[in-house]
This record gives structure tokens, C-alpha cells and sequence, in this order.
């Protein structure tokens, strides 16, 4: 069994798998290490070259794998650089490095979920694994106006600490939701401004695509009943 036969066999699953370790680093990962759980971050690392491998069963695109390649480097570095001393260059290195990642995942996974073909379960899945993502992509550039601009956000200050992570995702998912706990708040005009675009995705995205998907597979199981 060739490459591209083992792409086809598991480039559906392979979008279950990644939704799971996405969520494992985003809910679980990043608030252990908000609690001041350092060894996390070895999890981290780990689940991060699962993702490059995930990224390329789905895409087989080797400027895919080399973007996820970059990004790890970026995070071994910025990981270095906290150990030796915090500065705002590894706290950017974090956030581009995670740009890289969600920018490259969505990519892939979009192609891989509306490609043509069955809908399946994994399809499905695969469309909240590219919701995921572009929490994550909105929280990185949460994190580089936070950075340049202490007083970006209301509450949130964007420094370089084990609870950063866990800080961006949370807002992220808040403005994504439109929740609107009112404990964080965006400041900045282009804070804003990605806020609303974030809030505009966050609520037509399900009512839509994931929707229509759902729709689809439904239609499938019947047809095969």
C-alpha cells in the first residue's frame, strides 16, 4: 500500500484524531499550565508533531508539513527562550508559531471536508476541528496586539506566563460564542474590529456549513438504510 492509497484510507479519520488532540492542547493542556504545570509543556511539544503528522495524512502537502515544521521550531525556540529569559520576542514566537498552525489546519481541513465525495461522521467532525482552528488563529492575533499595546484589552494583560494560553483561547471562545461574560473586553480599534469578524464566523459558521453537512449526513445513513 502506496502513500496516496494510505491518504485515502485515513485522511477522514485523520480529522477525528486531530479535533481530539486540538482540544486535549486547548482544554486541557493550557489550563494545567495556567495552574503552573511546566512539564506540560513537553505534552505540548508532543501533541504538536502529532498534529504535523495528522496534517499531512489529510493534505499530502509537503509546503503543509514543512508550515507545521516551522511552526514546532518556533515553539522550541520560544520555549527555550522562556526558560533562559521571558522577553516579548518568545512571547511572539508563541503566537506566530500558533498563526502558522491554525492558518495551516484550517487550510487543510477545509479541503479535506468539502471535498467531493460521502459525507461521513469524520467529515463532520472535521468541520469543528476548522471552527477550532480559527479560535485558534483569532487568539494568536489577540496575542500580537496584546503585546504591542498593554492596554488592548480590558482585564487581560498579554504577558509572557503560563496562563496566557488559557487567557487567548478563553476569549477567543468568547467572542467566537458571543458569549460575552464581560470580564474581558477589547480596547484597541483593530482589537475590535477582530472581534467582530471572529463574532460574525462564530455565528453564521454553524448555522451554515456545519449545518448543511450534518444535513448531508444524515441523508447518507438513510440512503444506505
Amino acid at each position: 500500500m502506496n502513500i496516496d492509497q494510505l491518504r485515502e484510507r485515513w485522511a477522514d479519520p485523520a480529522l477525528t484524531v486531530l479535533t481530539v488532540l486540538l482540544a486535549i492542547m486547548m482544554f486541557v493542556i493550557s489550563p494545567l499550565q495556567a495552574l503552573g504545570l511546566f512539564a506540560f509543556q513537553v505534552s505540548e511539544l508532543v501533541l504538536a508533531l502529532l498534529l504535523v503528522c495528522g496534517i499531512f495524512v489529510i493534505s499530502g502537502s509537503p509546503v503543509a508539513v514543512v508550515a507545521m515544521l516551522i511552526a514546532l521550531v518556533m515553539i522550541t525556540v520560544g520555549a527555550i527562550l522562556r526558560i533562559r529569559s521571558p522577553s516579548i520576542l518568545d512571547l511572539n514566537l508563541f503566537a506566530g508559531s500558533w498563526l502558522i498552525v491554525g492558518t495551516t489546519m484550517a487550510w487543510a481541513v477545509a479541503r479535506q471536508t468539502f471535498a467531493p465525495g460521502r459525507v461521513t461522521y469524520h467529515r463532520v467532525i472535521g468541520a469543528v476541528l476548522l471552527y477550532l482552528a480559527v479560535a485558534v488563529i483569532f487568539a494568536a492575533f489577540y496575542t500580537f496586539i496584546g503585546s504591542l499595546d498593554q492596554d488592548a484589552f480590558v482585564s487581560m494583560k498579554v504577558q509572557d506566563s503560563p496562563r496566557l494560553a488559557s487567557d487567548v483561547i478563553y476569549f477567543s471562545f468568547a467572542t467566537m460564542t458571543t458569549t460575552g461574560y464581560g470580564d474581558v473586553a477589547p480596547l484597541h480599534p483593530v482589537a475590535r474590529s477582530l472581534c467582530n469578524m471572529e463574532a460574525i464566523f462564530g455565528q453564521l459558521f454553524p448555522a451554515t456549513l456545519l449545518a448543511r453537512l450534518v444535513t448531508l449526513e444524515i441523508e447518507h445513513r438513510r440512503q444506505d438504510s
